[in-house]
């Protein structure tokens, strides 16, 4: 799926309720993980919240190893608060780990053992980590895994390729925390690809930007 660009090809899947939310109900996992397998991912991009969030549960999680055949995580880390990065590494899930830093990320902790690549000054510079890893790891497809601040900023940059929104018959109401899109999302028309209907009341929507 190429992007027509020199990076690779960047899909925000995301669990949503009806009303844009992805807190407040519980997301069909399993329906969301089997449909991700879609784009069959080189890598997959989080943001440092959603890592911190499941670093309890990784502290006591099994440590199979890294996947030889998964793709390659990396974890956008400007201010560098993420500290499970063997954890995040042996979970079996992906193939290695990447952490992408800025200029101004803190200094890490001498004999960290995580590759980091460092774009951009006061922020990570999005666009030139994707062309870095593209170009040095012969990434292809890359599936953000993340909160909607994130897909915002990717979004605002005009590095997203396709938006995949599995939509819950819910409505999330004042239960909700976050939005898929962020808090300050950029105006964003788009153009449906493809719409079906799933067991349970979902709906899988995707779009391609417009450019």
């Amino acid at each position: 799926m190429p992007s027509g660009t020199e990076r690779p090809y960047v899909v925000a899947h995301v669990a949503v309720s009806l009303d844009g939310a992805t807190t407040g109900f519980q997301p069909d996992v399993a329906s969301f993980y089997q449909l991700a397998r879609t784009w069959e991912e080189d890598l997959t991009l989080a943001g440092a919240d959603t890592i911190l969030a499941q670093e309890p549960a990784l502290a006591t999680a099994e440590r199979p190893g890294p996947a030889a055949d998964g793709p390659l995580l990396a974890v956008v880390d400007g201010r560098g608060r993420v500290s499970a990065w063997d954890a995040l590494r042996e979970a079996g899930h992906w193939s290695g780990v990447v952490a992408l830093h800025c200029r101004d990320t803190p200094p890490r902790p001498p004999g960290r053992q995580v590759r980091e690549l460092v774009t951009g000054a006061e922020r990570v510079d999005l666009g030139g980590a994707l062309r870095t890893l593209g170009r040095e790891d012969g990434i292809g497809v890359v599936r953000v895994d993340s909160g909607g601040e994130l897909i915002g900023a990717l979004m605002a940059d005009g590095l997203v390729d396709e938006v995949s929104l599995l939509v819950h018959p819910f409505l999330a109401g004042e239960g909700a925390t976050r939005r898929w899109w962020g808090e300050h999302p950029a105006a964003a028309p788009l153009t449906m690809v493809a719409a079906q209907s799933l067991p349970d009341g979902l709906v899988w929507l995707r779009y391609h930007p417009c450019r």
